[in-house]
């Protein structure tokens, strides 16, 4: 009896010629990557995979460093906690990625300069935009200064908020990024440091880890906050995380982190000199827009 062949998974196809891209970070079990991309390589008919790579933090820059130098690797993804660990590896930098100091993507060059570039903000906002949150007139408080919240502020700055609050446990960590974008940003919005979560917002933005993990602390507590807040979170497993489910069970608007990695995937792709996948990526962004049943 005739049946049709089953989905090949990424694994099914991998051989000699298969490039290689690894998601660095620790801990990697929340990552989406692998999946957005493998199933775009797998449209575009691209031999590559994308695999996670849980690296301690002694070993994270000499097993990078090492990865790079081999012509399999087509490119490394940098998740929490690196992406400002890992700014250092490379020779160039994106503008986004010097902005603020951070990169979540790293490949080497043809000449053997390992080039890192920054895509969190571009993503964030766009997924931002695509919801129809538009940041015109908002008040935000970001929460966490690491490589993913800098991004997102950083993009922020760009855009005309009314007010950006930078919220991080860590002591100067806040203080730090603000100047770097007062300076960067000098006609943007008003940008503030705080030392502590709670300020008058009408969108809060969670730019920590806290939440991948079933015994985190809420990042902020969705009882104190307005009702007209928009929350959002941009961690990606759990997609409903403990913080929006508690804003959404309170009435609050809410927003979850997987759109930030489907607006990034476009660049990300560009910077891999993927252009087809480039492609593919951006025209499945168009028809989900198109059609909101797809999203």
């Amino acid at each position: 009896m005739f049946s049709l062949p089953r989905s090949p998974s990424p694994a099914d196809a991998v051989n000699g010629q298969t490039k290689l891209f690894f998601v660095v970070g620790h801990p990697v079990g929340q990552v989406k990557a692998p999946v957005a991309f493998n199933a775009v390589f797998r449209q575009a008919g691209i031999n590559a995979l994308v695999v996670p790579l849980d690296l301690a933090p002694q070993d994270v820059l000499s097993t990078c460093r090492a990865l790079l130098a081999s012509p399999t690797t087509g490119g490394i993804l940098v998740t929490v906690p690196y992406k400002k660990t890992l700014f250092e590896l490379a020779d160039v930098h994106g503008d986004d990625a010097l902005a603020v100091g951070a990169v979540n993507a790293l490949r080497r060059a043809s000449d053997g300069q390992i080039l890192g570039d920054l895509f969190d903000g571009a993503g964030f906002l766009g997924g931002l935009m695509a919801a129809g949150h538009d940041p015109h007139g908002r008040r935000v408080l970001v929460l966490g200064a690491g490589g993913a919240g800098s991004a997102i502020a950083a993009a922020l700055a760009r855009t005309s908020a009314a007010w950006i609050g930078l919220y991080d446990p860590t002591a100067g960590r806040a203080d730090e990024l603000t100047q770097q974008l007062r300076a960067q940003f000098p006609g943007g919005p008003e940008i503030e440091a705080l030392d502590s979560p709670l300020a008058p917002c009408d969108c809060v933005v969670n730019a920590t880890p806290l939440g991948m993990r079933a015994a985190d602390p809420l990042p902020i507590d969705p009882a104190r906050l307005a009702p007209e807040t928009l929350v959002v979170d941009v961690i990606m497993e759990p997609a409903l995380t403990p913080l929006l489910r508690q804003a959404a069970e309170r009435g609050l608007a809410t927003h979850p982190g997987r759109p930030m990695l489907d607006h990034q995937l476009p660049a990300y792709l560009e910077f891999f000199q993927l252009p087809h996948a480039a492609q593919l990526a951006h025209a499945s962004l168009i028809s989900r827009a198109a059609d909101p049943v797809l999203s």
